[in-house]
């Protein structure tokens, strides 16, 4: 079976037993703030597994695109070095929501690998929770029972906590689980060593390929644990893995899932797969690393250095270190292999396909910036290794490693590797405990604290802030938040004008009224389809009736900018082409940010007319169609837009704006006329074909217009009312440019006059020209080094010309040596620079003939002038 035919095999097969077949959700997490990627095929049903949400199904089914780098469930690592983890990979999964449980999950595993599959259970093996008696949790005798109607007794194994009980996170659902493990090596090696042995080992052959977890308990702050109401089985089983099985293969890189892309890698690089244990590995490691930056970006998470982006910049520099260490890719590379991964893949993930021109655009710039940075880096880990030698060391400092990974972006095996070359080594511990630092800065600022929820009453949340902004509500529950040293609670209340952040608007603030009290409101979140409405102070009386007040003139300036964010969106599309789609943007009530894809700078030209535009339709005041509840086929034939990256239920909401027409659950304005103005802030680039435009509306627009009126009036004041301003500044640039010219030619003879007294003063040091002097009165750097070359230039062989000089207080080191004098006294310039730099607290550098070194400190300038002739020993 193919890799596509084993996808559909097993979404068709929980089709036939009920379950709904649902899409893969982004891997990008948007409203879940414990996560930045999907990791795991419940990411996507944790709503409804808390209840917050009901299903629309009680049985599901997916394959699941999941991304394992960061936090508990972290294989970076791993991949490439093994056959069998990797960072991206596919999760196909089973879910029921209280209806059934272990029996028919158990039942279904085992009918669809050996009934549907044909795979051999001789080869199969299962673990069940052994128990847990500190938590009171026996050993998972009901699983184990099920699973013997299958399996002999020594196939069927207890398996520990940490392996067979399954949580959602330090608090929340979980409950044990039993894992499907295989056993894929040969008869004599299984004859030598029973496959029993084997489980949960690490061995390559004998791996777990499913996952079946009960839900059954939900654990509390204080460790303890409750029934759940709602049981769930959630299963995972590896669709790699699966496939190296029903393959016949030995890893998962052999199958048709990589086998394409390795081929691609080897015929771009010129070397096989299979020549060498780190050709391998590296081939390994750019196959899988291709698939997660593909999919991310498709998703519509760019590389950057925050947050999510930044994990994905790591895993693409990751990779390119690779193809340049083990490959010899000196060039950008894996954007290459694009259209291979679309290929293969596209039909399945359309996103993909979708996305090419961009996911290539994005990586290859990548790349192209990550060899620049490997570059300088190997540069400065030049200057690092001959300190270290020259210090006597044959050990690099942890601390110097840390700095070339932390500020360079230069990762620390490629340093290990290239000292080695060197025959140094690299002091890991030292490099690992200022790791350990940095996590320990970045775990406190980000560690949050919460306690279990508080009760107060039983049903959803509505919202209902498109239509109002005031509304008497009740709090359902709440609980305590401990972040840094702040402390503030989150509400859940039953009926909610507040408007949660989501679809980049940001959240409402407000305020909640009871009979007794004013409790404020700062911001809402979205978390698991739940608006949290949070606050600095608890309610005295939280089971009190209050009205929920929302900030009626930041929510107005908030629709007016979600409104006109649309606007831009549709204009753009008619000035730049039907090529541009939105790739982000923020909603706030002072400004709005739309990023677009688009190849190349909007002109001024292009701005002016997307203004217009909206202006113009702002000034006809259209009204706003709130299409609510709408089937998503029905929205489609609509030619509703969506956004790339957003899951999307089988109901949405449509905004229309006459032409204007996209889904969206945001907050607008009734009419275009409520919008006032549009006016365009900037534009800027912010990736590879991703370009940035903010813009303000209404007062904020107004004010902008002010502004550039005053400033206007200011100029004209300053160049006595002209009536032409332009003009005016025009003549006074040119007649600027004029006088600039006039003052270097004046320097340029001031440079003469003291390269003249230099020549009178210089001294003879043996066969050699000494030139030392401190230039008095301030100097641009630019016209000391035309000094130091006249004077080369004047005195080719044996000059030694040390010059102190400075400008706007900053002291400034000039050595020029005649290359003949490099070369016979072995003397660098930018040794002797760098050293002497120490006395005006600065540093530097340069050729062996010619360097410069800037400082701090002028009341060290004339003793580095004389520390460098004594380092030369002259």
């Amino acid at each position: 079976m193919t890799a596509n035919e084993i996808r559909e095999s097993f979404k068709r097969f929980f089709e036939s037993k009920g379950h709904l077949i649902v899409p893969s959700a982004p891997m990008v997490i948007k409203d879940d703030p414990t996560l930045m990627f999907t990791n795991a095929g419940m990411n996507q049903f944790k709503d409804i597994i808390l209840g917050h949400r009901e299903p629309k199904s009680r049985r599901q089914t997916d394959s699941q695109k999941c991304l394992r780098v960061s936090g508990k469930h972290n294989d970076l690592e791993e991949v490439g070095r093994d056959t069998y983890h990797h960072t991206m990979f596919e999760m196909l999964g089973n879910w029921s929501f209280g209806d059934y449980f272990k029996e028919e999950a158990i039942e279904f595993a085992y009918e669809y690998l050996v009934g549907v599959l044909k795979i051999d259970p001789a080869n199969l093996y299962v673990t069940v929770f052994e128990g847990s008696p500190d938590e009171g949790l026996s050993r998972d005798d009901e699983a184990a029972a099920i699973w013997g109607r299958h399996f002999p007794e020594d196939h069927i194994i207890n398996g520990n906590k940490h392996d067979n009980f399954w949580e959602m996170g330090e608090t929340g659902p979980c409950g044990p689980c039993s894992e499907i493990h295989i056993d894929i090596r040969s008869a004599e090696e299984k004859a030598a060593v029973a496959g029993r042995e084997l489980i949960n080992k690490d061995h390559p052959q004998v791996i777990e390929i499913w996952n079946l977890v009960f839900m059954q308990y939900n654990r509390k702050a204080d460790g303890t644990l409750d029934a759940l109401p709602q049981r769930v089985i959630d299963t995972g089983m590896g669709f790699e893995r699966l496939c190296m099985v029903m393959q016949g293969k030995q890893s998962n890189y052999d199958t048709d899932v990589f086998r394409p892309i390795l081929n691609k890698i080897a015929e771009l690089s010129g070397r096989r797969y299979g020549e060498s244990t780190e050709t391998d590995i590296a081939m390994r490691v750019i196959a899988d690393h291709l698939r997660a930056i593909s999919f991310s970006i498709a998703d519509g998470q760019l590389p950057s250095n925050a947050k999510a982006g930044y994990v994905i910049r790591r895993i693409l520099r990751r990779a390119v270190r690779y193809a340049y260490t083990f490959l010899d890719q000196k060039e950008a590379f894996m954007y290459r292999l694009v259209p291979t991964l679309v290929e293969e893949m596209g039909e399945a993930y359309p996103e993909l396909a979708a996305q090419r021109d961009l996911i290539t655009r994005v990586m290859k710039e990548e790349e192209d910036s990550f060899l620049r940075t490997l570059a300088t880096g190997i540069s400065l880990l030049e200057g690092v290794m001959k300190e270290t030698k020259d210090g006597g060391s044959s050990v690099v400092k942890g601390e110097k490693a840390f700095t070339l990974f932390d500020t360079y972006g230069f990762p620390l095996d490629l340093t290990e590797l290239i000292c080695a070359e060197n025959g140094l080594k690299v002091d890991e511990d030292g490099f690992n405990v200022e790791m350990q630092r940095q996590k320990e800065r970045a775990r406190s600022a980000a560690s949050v604290e919460t306690g279990d929820w508080v009760i107060l009453s039983e049903g959803e949340s509505h919202f209902v802030g498109w239509d109002t902004l005031r509304q008497a509500c009740h709090i359902l529950r709440y609980r305590k938040v401990q972040q840094k040293k702040q402390t503030y609670y989150e509400l859940v209340i039953d009926t909610t004008p507040f408007y949660a952040e989501m679809g980049g608007q940001v959240g409402d603030s407000g305020v909640l009224r009871s009979a007794n009290e004013t409790v404020e409101i700062f911001d809402t979140k979205q978390e698991n389809n739940l608006s949290i409405h949070l606050t600095k102070r608890l309610p005295e009386n939280p089971a009190a009736e209050f009205m929920a007040e929302v900030d009626e003139a930041a929510r107005r300036s908030c629709e007016a900018n979600h409104s006109a964010t649309h606007l831009l969106d549709q204009a753009l599309r008619e000035v730049l082409g039907a090529h541009v789609e939105q790739k982000g943007s923020l909603v706030t009530p002072t400004y709005l940010r739309f990023d677009l894809s688009h190849y190349q700078k909007v002109t001024p030209e292009e701005l002016r007319q997307v203004e217009r535009i909206i202006n113009r339709r702002i000034r006809e005041d259209i009204p706003l169609q709130d299409h609510r509840d709408v089937p998503i086929e029905e929205a489609k034939r609509m030619g509703a837009i969506a956004l790339f990256g957003e899951k999307y239920g089988d109901r949405v909401r449509v905004v229309q704006f006459d032409k204007s027409v996209e889904f969206c659950g945001g907050c607008h304005v009734r009419s275009t006329g409520r919008i006032g103005l549009f006016r365009i802030v900037s534009e800027s680039s912010v990736a590879a074909g991703i370009r940035r435009i903010e813009a303000v509306t209404a007062e904020a627009a107004e004010e902008m217009c002010y502004r550039q009126h005053d400033t206007l009036n200011d100029l004209r004041a300053l160049f006595n009312n002209v009536k032409d301003i332009s003009v005016a500044v025009h003549n006074a640039i040119e007649e600027n440019d004029e006088l600039k010219k006039e003052v270097e030619k004046f320097m340029q003879l001031r440079v003469k006059e003291l390269g003249k007294e230099l020549m009178k003063i210089a001294e003879n040091r043996g066969d050699i020209k000494l030139l030392k002097y401190v230039v008095k009165d301030e100097w641009a750097p630019d016209l000391i080094k035309d000094l130091a070359f006249q004077l080369s230039a004047q005195l080719p062989e044996n000059l030694f010309c040390v010059i102190g000089s400075h400008q706007g207080g900053k002291p400034l080191l000039t050595v020029m040596i005649s290359k003949q004098l490099v070369e016979s006294k072995q003397l660098n310039a930018g040794q002797l620079v760098r050293e002497a730099a120490k006395l005006i607290k600065g540093g530097g550098g340069g050729a062996p003939h010619f360097a410069t070194a800037g400082g701090k400190d002028l009341n060290g300038l004339t003793a580095a002038v004389d520390k460098v002739v004594e380092l030369a020993g002259i």
